[in-house]
């Protein structure tokens, strides 16, 4: 068992965030994803009985503040040359562009809560809840409030007695599910004020947890279903049980640190000599710029960023994707919506002069009626992927954060 996690001792507006920069604390506070279960707990109540603030208004207030600092550290520069991302038009524009790309999102939900579409029906439910909760919107404020608290219950409801949530008998790549849907989740129990609300959010994400270590592979991976019963594993899916695992764990939710070690050894048995990884560590091949980004996402929410693995991924993936108006691939938003997450990691240098190319050429993409569709899965996946993206720099979810 780890150290006792310090989150549980914090006030509010930190109690859910794994990254505490406010207090200097590191993105891991014991490098260890298993919290002390004998730890005394504090109720909702009593740890804010004495804050009048909710945690999303005071990241909300931290991330104008630092941007303002940013924005008045920043040259003189002419947007002309790509380096300056904080152009005031275009900082409108982009405003506009995410206003009617959330408007769109969420007129397209069913009265149940769902987005109905073709493919990956709850992956993509997920998704899209994700990006109206990246807004700053939660299941109790904001404009899409009741959007984001239908997709609560609706993905609450999908959850299966074993703890996947989806849908086996209507989706052959259930992990992509269940995955997307613990991040969402995690995120609305960082957020959710009611008592028995978080009580049975919580219950949900242990049982999705327990889930997710049942149906990792031999290998440290997963595959598009349960390694219980197919132990076949591949990089994309993996990734998105880590990224879930880890929102999970920052929203107070236990995980056996055993689950992330073996995961992140997976990543690493999938790498190439040229720095990228493969679609799979039992058919390898050559390495594939999109799920190099995503591993590398994966790996920084997995707290290893020091790993001498990194230098060599970061290189892989920033020669082969880092001209987002170059490098097509069959699933560019995919793509994209974890390389943008790895730039900003990175720092103002690298990310403010990407954000200014990617950002353009999103808006440039984005339909009359604010939605994107690139034809592939769908526009609910599209607008969600790109309103994410479009987001990531507004730091209000944790799992997002440098």
């Amino acid at each position: 068992m780890g150290k006792p996690a310090l989150k549980q001792a914090l006030w509010p507006p930190f109690l859910h965030s794994g990254k505490i920069l406010a207090f200097g604390f590191p993105s891991s506070v014991s490098n260890s994803f298993e919290m002390n279960q004998d730890q005394p707990k504090k109720t909702p109540q009593a740890l804010v009985r004495n804050f009048s603030l909710t945690r999303r208004v005071w990241l909300r207030a931290t991330a104008i503040g630092s941007a303002t600092a940013i924005f008045a550290r920043l040259p003189s520069i002419s947007f002309a040359d790509g380096r300056n991302a904080k152009n005031p038009e275009f900082e409108k524009q982009i405003q506009n562009s995410i206003t009617k790309g959330l408007d769109w999102l969420a007129s397209q939900q069913s009265q149940i809560g769902n987005w109905q579409t073709d493919y990956y029906p709850t992956a993509i439910t997920a998704l899209a809840g994700t990006a109206l909760i990246c807004s700053g919107s939660t299941t109790v404020q904001g404009a899409y409030a009741k959007n984001i608290r239908a997709c609560a219950d609706f993905l609450m409801t999908r959850c299966r007695k074993n703890g996947l949530i989806g849908d086996p008998q209507r989706d052959d790549r259930y992990t992509y599910s269940h995955g997307f849907a613990m991040l969402f989740l995690s995120q609305v129990l960082g957020e959710e004020e009611d008592i028995d609300r978080r009580k049975e959010l919580t219950e949900v994400l242990e049982r999705a947890v327990a889930f997710s270590a049942s149906a990792q592979t031999k290998a440290g991976g997963w595959g598009y279903v349960s390694g219980e019963d197919d132990d076949f594993d591949e990089g994309s899916t993996t990734i998105t049980q880590v990224q879930g695992l880890r929102a999970s764990r920052n929203a107070g939710i236990v995980v056996p640190k055993k689950v992330i070690d073996d995961a992140i050894q997976y990543i690493y048995k999938c790498k190439n000599k040229d720095g990228g990884i493969s679609y799979s560590s039992s058919s390898r091949g050559d390495s594939r710029p999109p799920i190099t980004a995503a591993a590398l996402a994966a790996l920084y929410n997995a707290g290893d960023e020091q790993s001498p693995h990194i230098p060599d991924m970061w290189a892989y993936a920033k020669r082969t994707m880092h001209d987002c108006t170059k490098h097509q691939y069959g699933h560019w938003h995919y793509a994209y919506l974890y390389y943008s997450q790895v730039v900003y990691r990175q720092g103002d240098a690298e990310w403010l002069p990407f954000r200014a190319k990617l950002f353009r050429k999103i808006l440039e993409d984005q339909k009359p009626n604010g939605s994107w569709d690139s034809g592939e899965v769908g526009a609910a996946y599209t607008t969600a992927c790109n309103l994410i993206m479009l987001q990531l720099d507004q730091g209000l979810l944790p799992i997002y954060q440098r």
